[in-house]
């Protein structure tokens, strides 16, 4: 008889025993870990979230055409 085995990441087990609350912490702090020693603007960072929502809108807008 085969067994069939599921792998678990732990990285995303550990999230989801979190606390919405807790997950956002732990997000910001490996965000400012992750850019400790940038030179990234919160300027930079607004104009490169916007324009990866105005392409995701864009694909999924054509999406549903």
């Amino acid at each position: 008889m085969r067994t069939v085995t599921k792998t678990i990441n732990p990285e995303d087990y550990i999230l989801s025993a979190l606390s919405p609350e807790d997950r956002l912490d732990a997000a910001f702090t490996i965000a400012r870990a992750s850019f400790k020693n940038t030179a990234l603007t919160l300027k930079d960072i607004d104009n490169a979230v916007k324009k990866i929502r105005r392409k995701a809108y864009e694909e999924k807008a054509r999406g549903c055409r």
